[in-house]
């Protein structure tokens, strides 16, 4: 017999737990199906583990700089399993919270592989047999996997994928990195932190395509300053794999060179996971392998909805959250508001660091807006100074006929942490004004938040 609930969530990552969490919260009984592992690729394999270990690789990076703060540091080293292992240690940890909120809050939660065989019913194949579960409401959560490319398929060995790298059986020494987006950059900064010989081949004309034109140039040149080789405008056409080394060929400006390196990691994007659930018999709209919705995440089909990555760009686990917040919130005849695209913050921890969050200088002015651009550089920062981070930049976009935030795009230390401040002031509709208004400490990296507002308008005082 069938086991009857209100919300169905199929996927526990970051989108799919947090909507069976708020759901529950507002009284509906819910299941959460999840085949693999409870917070999904982000707590186990993508967002958390990776921070892991770039944080390692700061400390390493600073031990290096020890003489530049008036310290001496001999004779340190890493242990890259020791390393790794932090970062899966990290991981598990967040991974139990996760399975402790959902019982705390009374979810039902099933471990197995999920397809929905008609409109509000769920099938789950489980280690002891299946079980069919009915629901008014289910939500998609399913999220998405490395994309694979002919000829650059990962073999585990040296192609490596996001979960290759995160559990690497050897340091490489001479690396190429095949796309420069946030999770094949941040890579590329770890292992480059450790020592690798690093090379990045990036398709678009410049690394980290997706943010503001600048911070991408001032991003570049603090990665060649740290020897990174950047290449962009390039292809790699194929992987010639040895038993130690991978040849790779590389297409430039319409010139073809074969490069050798040890190993290779492929981030050339992702896929949505919309496989073997039937949801082309159910009538659901795919797009590129991404399930299409509206402003609400409904798919058309009454009572199905998709959020997180399996729903499409922006791929951010605050976007899944969110959205799983909104979804939930939906069904229980919440007044519930749809997300905001040009208010989801994006950001990378390389170093240094990128965030953003609005539109760029140039999608601004492609939407017919006219702009003022400030700008600040961390050079004038006496805090960025004192911590010996003085390269970096933040710059804002604004309408120039109401004030309107319009974009805001920083790359340096700690801009991750930064950025969040301009996201509330575009939650909140700010001008200009208000930022101007605001009082920001000192001394403090935050300083240049508000000297950057004041320098789109003329009156930057520290630079």
């Amino acid at each position: 017999m069938a086991q009857n609930f209100d919300v169905i969530v199929i996927g526990a990552g970051p989108g799919g737990y947090v909507a069976a969490i708020r759901a529950a919260q507002l009284g509906l009984k819910v299941a959460c199906v999840e085949r693999e592992h409870l917070g999904g690729i982000c707590l186990n394999w993508g967002c958390i583990p990776t921070k892991a270990l770039l944080r390692s690789a700061e400390v390493y990076h600073l031990m290096e700089r020890a003489k530049d703060f008036g310290l001496s540091a001999e004779k340190f080293d890493y242990d890259l399993d020791k390393v790794v292992a932090r970062s899966r240690g990290v991981a598990k940890q967040l991974t139990s919270g996760v399975g402790h909120l959902l019982k705390k809050n009374k979810v039902t939660v099933i471990m197995g592989t999920a397809t929905i065989p008609a409109p509000g019913k769920v099938s789950v194949k489980t280690e002891k047999g299946s079980e069919e579960l009915t629901a008014k409401n289910i939500i998609l959560a399913t999220g998405a996997r490395a994309r694979e490319l002919p000829g650059l398929e990962p073999d585990g060995k040296r192609v490596w994928n996001y979960k290759h790298a995160l559990k690497p059986p050897h340091m490489p020494k001479k690396l190429l990195v095949i796309g420069s987006g946030a999770i094949g950059i941040e890579f590329a900064s770890f292992f480059n932190t450790l020592g690798a010989e690093t090379t990045v081949v990036e398709v678009m004309d410049r690394v980290l395509p997706v943010e503001d034109a600048e911070i991408s140039v001032l991003a570049k040149k603090q990665f060649e300053k740290q020897g990174m080789k950047i290449m962009e405008k390039a292809t790699v056409k194929s992987l010639e794999r040895g038993a130690d080394k991978v040849t790779a060929s590389i297409e430039t400006g319409g010139k073809t060179e074969k490069l050798e390196f040890d190993t290779v990691i492929s981030a050339v994007g992702i896929v949505g996971n919309v496989e073997d659930l039937g949801l082309e018999k159910l009538g659901v709209k795919i797009d590129r392998t991404h399930v299409v919705t509206d402003e609400y995440c409904r798919t058309g089909v009454d009572g199905l909805y998709a959020i997180g990555d399996v729903a499409g760009a922006p791929w951010l686990a605050h976007k899944a959250s969110h959205e799983g917040t909104m979804v939930a919130e939906l069904i229980a005849g919440q007044n519930a508001h749809p997300i905001k695209p040009n208010s989801i913050p994006g950001c990378t921890y390389c170093n240094p660091q990128v965030a953003s969050v609005g539109l760029t200088e140039a999608k601004a002015k492609e939407a017919g807006y006219k702009v003022k651009v400030g700008k600040f550089p961390f050079i004038g920062n006496g805090k960025a100074i004192a911590l010996g981070e003085p390269e970096g930049m933040i710059k804002t976009v604004f309408d120039a006929k109401t004030g309107e935030l319009l974009g805001a795009h920083m790359v340096g230390a700690e801009v991750t942490e930064l950025i969040q401040g301009y996201v509330v002031g575009k939650t909140l509709e700010t001008t200009e004004a208000e930022l101007m208004e605001s009082v920001f400490p000192h001394p403090t990296l935050s300083e240049m938040m508000h000297e950057s507002v004041l320098s789109a308008y003329g009156r930057a005082i520290h630079f």
